[in-house]
């Protein structure tokens, strides 16, 4: 199961990859054509922007997964075993519960996103914001996963260390660039 898991996030980063690579060839394309013919593709704003949006919206599920989100890790450094395993409950809780309320947003406003049309492609709004439910979702699955580790005591040191900024090594960090 945690090979598919990590197949999952591996395809997700590919995407990452190709949503960042288009919207830099689309952006890169309409400025040489501007300066060189005069002219552009007015789709290529457009889909830059829903690239950058959705780019945005799966690669934060992505640094959740990684614990590439920011945080007080000065604070809980200064923590022994359990005060680290409390405050990492207390997080995933919180983070349930704004990602709960993020999804319903998404589920409330959804109706209206979709009724509406993007201006050049004509493509429903829904499409572009409904990435509010695979990001809000995600991080529920996340931290509701998390919290179950946690108290079944389940949670590793490792684990620990990366809520607390401690495993930070050079290692660690060309891995994530």
């Amino acid at each position: 199961m945690q090979k598919l898991v990590d197949l999952f996030y591996k395809v997700l980063e590919y995407l990452l990859i190709l949503l960042l690579a288009g919207m830099a060839v689309m952006v890169f394309i309409n400025v040489v054509m501007r300066y060189t013919m005069n002219s552009g593709l007015t789709v290529s704003d457009e889909m830059a922007r829903y690239f950058f949006v959705w780019l945005t919206f799966i690669g934060a599920v992505v640094a959740f997964r990684e614990h590439g989100h920011m945080g007080v890790e000065t604070l809980v450094a200064m923590l022994g075993r359990k005060g680290r395993v409390i405050c990492m409950a207390l997080s995933n809780i919180v983070i349930i519960g704004v990602s709960a309320i993020f999804f319903w947003g998404t589920w409330k406003q959804f109706p209206i996103n979709w009724s509406m049309s993007a201006p050049v492609t004509g493509l429903s709004m829904g499409f572009v914001y409904g990435i509010g439910f695979f990001t809000g979702a995600g991080c529920i699955l996340i931290a509701v996963e998390r919290l179950i580790r946690i108290l079944t005591g389940r949670v590793t040191e490792e684990e620990l260390a990366a809520f607390a900024g401690e495993n930070m090594s050079i290692e660690h960090l060309v891995e994530r660039s």
